[in-house]
This record gives C-alpha cells, structure tokens and sequence, in this order.
C-alpha cells in the first residue's frame, strides 16, 4: 500500500508547478466554500467585468482609454439595472401576483379532469389514486403558499441588502475593468513567479469559458424572446413569466427544458382546455426546443464544450448544490475547469519495484 501511494505521488507530484497549482486550487476552492455568502458579491462582479473584458478590448483596439471603455461597459450594465427594475419586474410582478390569484380556479379544473379519469380508463386509473394525487397536490400546493408568506415576511432586509449590492455592484465592475492590469499584478505578488502550469491552463480555458458565458447568456435572451413572440401572438396568459421561466430553463441541460413545459402546458390547459388552440400553443413551444437544441445550441458552442451528458449532469449536481442558481449556470465552465486540469496535469512515469 505504501509503494502504490509513493508511486502516485512520484507520478503526479514530482514537478514543483504541480504542487503549487494544487495548492492554488485547494485555496481557492475552500475561499469560496467557506466565504461563500461573503463573497458573492464580489464574485459576481468578477463575472460580469469578465464578460464585458471582450468590449473593453475591443474598444481599445479603436484607440480609445481604458477608463472610457470602462465607463462605457459599466453604463450598459447601469442602463440593463434600471431596464429591469422599472419595466421588467413591475410586469413579472403584476403577472406573478395575478397567476397566484388563478391557481385555485387552475387547481379546480386540473381536479375536473383527473376525476373523469377513472370513469374513462377505469383499467389503468382508480378512484383512490386519484384521491391520493389530489391530497399530495394540496398538500405540496399549501406548503407551497406558506414558504410564500414566511419569505415575505422576511424579506425586509433582504431587500435594503439587494439594493446596497446593487448600487456598489456597477462601481465594483468599473474597478475591475479599469484596473485590472494593475488588481492582477497585485495579486500575482502573492505567487511563485514561475507559474508555468497555471497560465496554460488558464490560457485553454480562456476563450472557452468566455464563449460559453457569453454563448449561454444569447441563449437564454433569444429563447425567452422567441418564446414571448409566440406566447404572446397566441395570446397565453403570462406570456412574459412563462417566457422567462423557458429562457432561464437553458442554464440546465437536459433538464430545464422539460420541467418548465408543466407551467406552460398548465396555464394553457386552464385557459384553452383540451382544444386545438392549447395544441398550437404546445406545437409552437416544441419548435423552439428542437430549434434551441438543433440549431442555437450547436451554433453557439460548437467546440466550446467537450463533455459526456453524464459529466455535466453531475456537475449541475454538484455546484449547484454548493452554489445554487449561480453553480447550475457555471456547472459547464467549472466542468470544464476540471477537464483541462486533469488533461494538462503532469504525468512522470515511474519504474515499477
């Protein structure tokens, strides 16, 4: 057992870069585990500099100062801050308060339909499974209205808390756009000058991560428009909630899609019923899947990402149970992550004892 152990560490260890490297990323990854809720903030602030770092070059590219491109990409971020707030959730509000008011009509005719059930399919479907189906959905349904309660309640602070980070957020992305050459060079004070290993990793996944982010993020903005077109010219309730609801279901693959289409295919079942408008309705949503998943998906990360289904389905997993919303989004990135680690990784073969 001793020998298999040294020969692991002769294998893998011996080069000084491979030590060092994994010391950056067992600190690293315990910094953002342990410091988590204090740190997102700042992590986000990170994310976005790093998604408008592509404009700031290129705006340097035409001669212009660093600090103009910076303050450039920070007023676009202002400008999508203050679109949200004032036009976006007044509308998801009013939509989402509207669709709590419906849902005892909505739950009255879903229990229409599952009690023809056993009349209808008396073989398949029993009287008493429907009551058992119909006691879960109460009970899931009332649970569900008194987690609403308790987070209003106590959302107060959470909201002076959202606004604080929302004023300082712009400022912190400005600074880390503007002076990234200098926040870098402050960091890399801290490492080994020779860091051979750190910079080719980072430099595969460079302009992988990037495109992925950015990819993922025109992705959702073009599934959640094209889906309000087609929700809206059809006229469904709640077209612009029902459209974000699919526009976010990209973030995890394979998964969102098909737990988002129960939301749509309730709202238009309550309102249409079974009729040929509610199957136009249906027809449409799985067009925009097949286009999604045939052509944007395809089209935006061809050669981006590399990953068995089975990867990234324990990825999504993994981060977005240590990290919620924000790991499910960068569950491929961080996958990724891993891949190039363990790809550029140096091996030494040893000789066998």
């Amino acid at each position: 057992m001793i020998n298999v152990l040294k020969q692991w560490y002769q294998r893998y260890f011996t080069d000084p870069q491979t030590v060092i490297f994994a010391f950056i990323l067992i600190f690293g990854f315990l910094l953002i585990v342990v410091m988590n809720a204090h740190l997102m903030p700042i992590l986000i602030g990170i994310i976005i500099a790093y998604l408008f770092e592509g404009l700031v070059i290129k705006m340097g590219q035409i001669n212009l100062n660093r600090t103009i491109a910076a303050s450039f990409a920070t007023a676009l971020i202002v400008a999508a801050i203050l679109l949200t707030l004032f036009i976006l959730l007044p509308l998801l509000s009013r939509q989402v308060s509207e669709l709590i008011r419906e849902m005892p009509s909505m739950f009255g005719k879903g229990q229409q339909l599952l009690a023809q059930l056993p009349q209808q399919y008396p073989d398949f479907v029993s009287t008493q499974q429907v009551e058992e189906m119909l006691n879960f959905v109460r009970t899931e349904v009332t649970s569900l209205g008194q987690q609403v309660v308790s987070l209003s309640l106590a959302s107060v602070v959470g909201v002076i808390t959202f606004f604080v980070y929302l004023i300082l957020l712009p400022l912190m992305v400005f600074f880390f756009l503007k002076d990234k050459e200098l926040i870098l060079g402050w960091l890399g004070n801290f490492l080994p000058d020779e860091r051979r290993l750190v910079r080719e990793v980072w430099g595969e996944l460079d302009v992988k991560i990037a495109s992925y982010v950015r990819g993922k993020f025109i992705e959702i903005l073009v599934i959640w428009t094209a889906s309000y077109i087609a929700f809206a010219l059809m006229g469904l309730s709640y077209a612009m909630l029902l459209s974000l609801l699919v526009g976010i279901s990209v973030i995890v693959p394979y998964v969102g899609a098909t737990v988002v289409t129960i939301p749509v295919a309730l709202v238009a079942f309550s309102q249409w019923g079974v009729t040929s408008e509610f199957g136009y309705l249906m027809l449409a949503y799985a067009f925009i899947q097949f286009l999604d998943g045939n052509l944007l998906v395809p089209l935006l990360f061809s050669e981006v990402v590399n990953l068995h289904p089975v990867a990234i389905i324990v990825a999504v997993v993994f981060f977005g149970s240590l990290w919620g919303i924000w790991g499910v989004f960068f569950a491929i990135p961080l996958a990724t992550l891993i891949q190039a680690i363990i790809k550029a990784w140096p091996a030494h073969e040893t000789a066998t004892e």
